[in-house]
């Protein structure tokens, strides 16, 4: 797979000065036209040989194009914060927006590599980690992102005379960490590896460049070429359909009966039940987030529900039961210009809990599936990939330690009514009630059909949907603590 990138290609120095201010023009014109269409992003993954010029060439990268539309983000060891939450955390967080260009350096091959060179992980654990970085790419590009990889090479020989020349160049020797000094005695290992890596995610949609590091000339006239041509195809694509997924249609069941007509709506529990065990069960909580064992895991809970099922006053139950500094809520709305701006899941990825905390999402990722599919507000395209996404998602999630719980507070049509009235009738609880929860009543089958899909295809074992009956509110409050207490138990018990 390298063999090519150790023949020793160069450009002389004439042909070189000749064609750079035409690349540099040309690549300026794309950049802005990116800019001005704002249709996507652009992500450049920079992996590869330690001295082969991965940073001389993002450096003149960022002096060929214009760097105000350029974010260059550094992947070393994480931090305190980072470790903190799943290790995908830290990489969402600094995605570039729409019409703009993000350079990645230490990305998730980079870590990848280095565990399984340091022996923290096996091929097992090395494939795993490739089949999440294939489908974290799989979803980029399916939200429209231009994904290039760059692997920079030299041969061991080329690599073991570039570092003894810098190291005996006072002027340069700075440039040389322990991360050159390493690479160079595990080599071997590391381009090993590296093939591996570089054969199992080498997809039309995220191909690998192999550039050949020994030439500067050659090596910065080769990527520039490759993200010009690249952009220009992209840019002209602006009317190109999708594909569509390749799935058999969700069609209702046929003998119309929904999911949610299989619950007991019926069932209740009197005032003094429930004060006794809201009590008990709120205690038992603060207990469990007070535990020594939390330290190893997050809370998150997601609160999805008919209009009207009680999601607010469920969510005051939980939290009354904690210290503030415990948890955080967060409420889900139409997205902002921001969150347009990037991949669907961006917007929660940025709000996912650290060990020890407990999130709280009143609405969740889960509009794509219901509200967006109901109200036509996204493809077929879009919703019919979100369930594979979600889970591969919320997979990542419980992998790292997050105790994943969700909800659905579900009540009738007849109570649904009722206290929409009731709310109406009611000064400091008019401004629940808008236009679109009346409207939302006439779709009522649309969303029992979308939510019986829902639950069918992202209920899973590691984060299994919870029906809640929520007619009576004092019944779904006490199940919705209970279920929280049960889930964080089953967790500390391994």
């Amino acid at each position: 797979m390298f063999e090519s990138a150790e023949i020793g290609h160069t450009i002389d120095d004439a042909t070189y000065d000749a064609q750079v201010p035409a690349l540099r023009e040309a690549l300026l014109e794309a950049q802005f036209e990116l800019k001005e269409q704002g249709r996507f992003p652009v992500l450049v993954l920079i992996s590869g040989i330690e001295g082969a010029g991965k940073g001389e060439t993002v450096k003149l990268l960022n002096e060929w194009m214009d760097p105000r539309l350029i974010e260059v983000s550094t992947f070393d060891q994480p931090t305190d914060e980072e470790l903190a939450r799943p290790p995908a955390w830290r990489y969402w967080r600094k995605l570039p927006p729409k019409g703009r260009t993000g350079i990645f350096f230490g990305t998730w091959y980079s870590q990848m590599l280095q565990a399984r060179i340091g022996g923290r992980i096996d091929d097992a654990r090395l494939d795993q980690a490739i089949d999440i970085a294939g489908r974290l790419e799989r979803m980029l590009s399916d939200e429209g992102a231009l994904i290039f990889k760059f692997w920079f090479h030299l041969s061991k020989k080329r690599m073991k005379e570039r570092l003894k020349a810098l190291n005996d160049d006072p002027l340069h020797s700075w440039r040389l960490s322990s991360l050159d000094w390493q690479q160079s005695k595990t080599y071997d290992k590391f381009v090993r590896h590296g093939e591996r890596v570089l054969r199992r995610t080498n997809r039309d949609f995220a191909p690998w460049y192999v550039i050949e590091g020994t030439d500067a000339n050659y090596r910065s006239l080769s990527v520039g070429r490759i993200l010009l041509e690249g952009l220009q195809a992209a840019l002209k694509r602006e009317g190109a359909a999708r594909s569509s997924p390749h799935a058999a249609p969700l069609v209702s069941s046929l003998d119309n009966r929904a999911l949610l007509d299989a619950l007991d709506m019926t069932q209740t529990l009197d005032k003094a039940d429930y004060q006794a065990q809201l009590l008990v069960e709120q205690a038992r909580l603060a207990g469990l987030m007070r535990d020594k064992r939390m330290r190893q895991h997050a809370l998150l809970a997601v609160f999805e529900g008919n209009d009207a099922a009680g999601k607010g006053g469920a969510i005051r139950r939980v939290t009354g039961a904690l210290d503030p500094r415990q948890y955080r809520i967060v409420p889900v709305a139409s997205p902002t210009d921001e969150e347009l701006a990037q991949p669907y899941l961006w917007r929660f990825w940025r709000h996912i809990p650290a060990r020890g905390k407990f999130t709280i999402f009143d609405r969740s990722w889960y509009g794509r599936v219901l509200v967006e599919r109901v109200e036509g507000l996204c493809s077929e395209v879009d919703w019919l990939r979100s369930y594979g996404e979600i889970n591969d998602f919320e997979e990542e999630l419980t992998g790292a330690g997050v105790v994943v719980v969700k909800f659905w507070l579900a009540i009738d049509q007849q109570t649904q009514l009722e206290r929409f009235k009731a709310r109406e009738a009611t000064p400091f609880k008019r401004f629940k009630i808008t236009e679109e929860d009346w409207r939302n009543r006439d779709k009522w089958d649309a969303y029992c059909d979308a939510v019986g899909d829902m639950v069918d295809r992202t209920s899973t074992e590691i984060a299994p949907w919870t029906l809640v009956e929520a007619n009576d509110k004092y019944f779904a409050r006490v199940k919705i603590l209970r279920t929280l207490n049960e889930a964080l138990e089953r967790a500390f018990r391994g």
